[in-house]
């Protein structure tokens, strides 16, 4: 018997500036492309270049989520700057989602 490994296909999309109500639906889709391509297991959203976040981002991030956990999929968020990570931790998204603090713990999955 051949032991078969599979290694997943990681994804990382690495917004920059102002996640808010003008950019939030083109991102959106960004990260729905990246969940949907068939052979990506792990999207990866590096948040080192976002210098805001609103509720449009937020929900945006919330709606990609969502999608990952009905496409059994994982979706993660790192490198987010302390400015931002505050508002994840207001409004207890933190607890939803899975925080790296960088791409060199994605290793250790």
């Amino acid at each position: 018997m051949q032991a078969v490994l599979q290694y997943p296909k990681i994804a990382v999309i690495q917004p920059q500036g102002c996640l808010n109500a003008a950019n939030a639906l083109e991102f959106e889709r960004d990260l729905t492309t990246g969940l949907t391509k068939n052979d990506i297991s792990i999207l990866v959203v590096d948040l080192a270049s976002v210098e805001s976040l609103d509720s449009a981002g937020l929900m945006a991030l919330l709606s990609a989520h969502k999608l990952a956990v009905s496409l059994e999929r994982s979706f993660r968020l790192c490198n987010i700057a302390p400015s931002v990570k505050i508002i994840f931790e207001l409004t207890q998204l933190d607890r939803v989602f899975e925080i790296l603090e960088n791409e060199a713990d994605l290793s250790a999955t």
